[in-house]
């Protein structure tokens, strides 16, 4: 069991993406923009005789032999697709691999779908998926539409920046600056709101940011730091982050509102599971060589 999620777990994710960052000017973690290795294959097996009532989700995906997980895939150690293997890898990914497992789903039987920030709720919403798992922030605007299983990791909102970048330092030096992140997101929301006099850019996926920071149209990039360090190890030589972590943003499993059942289920595999947790964080984010605790889920009822 891990310890209670406290605001002292919270410094330590932020210091530890701090200490990523700093990693992120050095070497880059792996060629390619892939994970540097992947989890042990018998960290976790395929459950058999799966005891969960009362969850049409699961029902539905039972009844159709899959189980349909919307992610992302442009995000270096977290979820990211190679285009030339069509392998998917990274922290979310194993995660959703091992709920998947949990719920009797091999990897075989799990259907990968891309889907924009803006779109996430839709999607859970309409029944394209049937979880969500993709550096999405918990939020009490999100639960009036669906619900959230977790939080399974905690991050903060920082910088992305060109490298020698000497007007941006911070969040301080926002003000006429332009900054781009992914539409719906909530460090866009967060800009919007607490910087005026910043201007925002917005498109679909964060890669799509940096391209733009890349060729200049934009002066940052933001969205939570643990995906910003992932682009600065790209590119350590063009990119770095900046500042501290100016939020606390806790990621979720985005679920159809009102499945508690599967909800409650998914937190129980979190909570038993640290040693899996560890081993999964230990094979993607933690090949930068720092080390984070697991939050203690919130349960709700």
């Amino acid at each position: 069991m891990r310890k209670k999620w406290s605001v002292a777990i919270v410094a330590t994710a932020a210091a530890a993406a701090l200490t990523l960052a700093g990693c992120a000017q050095g070497a880059p973690p792996s060629a390619g923009g892939g994970d540097a290795s992947e989890p042990p294959k018998d960290l976790y097996t395929v459950a058999d005789n799966v005891d969960l009532t009362g969850s049409p989700t699961y029902d539905k995906a039972k009844a159709a032999g899959k189980i349909t997980v919307g992610v992302k895939e442009d995000q270096p150690n977290l979820g990211f697709l190679d285009a030339a293997t069509g392998k998917r890898s990274g922290f979310d990914i194993e995660i959703a691999k091992w709920i998947a497992a949990s719920l009797g789903f091999s990897e075989k039987q799990i259907e990968f779908k891309a889907i924009p920030s803006a779109n996430r709720e839709s999607a859970i919403v309409n029944g394209d998926i049937d979880y969500y798992v993709g550096t999405y922030s918990i939020t009490d605007a999100r639960k009036q539409q669906i619900d959230f299983a977790g939080p399974y990791f905690v991050t903060g909102q920082g910088l992305l920046v060109k490298k020698g970048n000497t007007e941006i330092k911070s969040e301080k030096d926002l003000a006429g600056k332009t900054v781009c992140s992914a539409t719906g997101s909530t460090p866009i929301q967060n800009i919007k709101a607490n910087f005026p006099d910043t201007k925002t850019t917005e498109f679909d996926t964060y890669s799509q940011c940096v391209d733009a920071l890349n060729d200049g149209s934009v002066d940052a990039v933001t969205t939570d730091e643990a995906i910003l360090i992932g682009y600065a190890a790209q590119a350590p030589d063009d990119l770095e982050v900046v500042g501290k972590p100016f939020s606390t943003e806790k990621y979720g499993v985005g679920l159809p509102k009102g499945d508690s059942a599967l909800r409650h289920f998914i937190n129980k595999t979190f909570t038993d599971g640290s040693e899996v947790w560890t081993g999964i964080y230990d094979a993607t984010l933690g090949a930068s060589g720092t080390k984070v605790d697991q939050p203690e889920v919130d349960d709700y009822q």
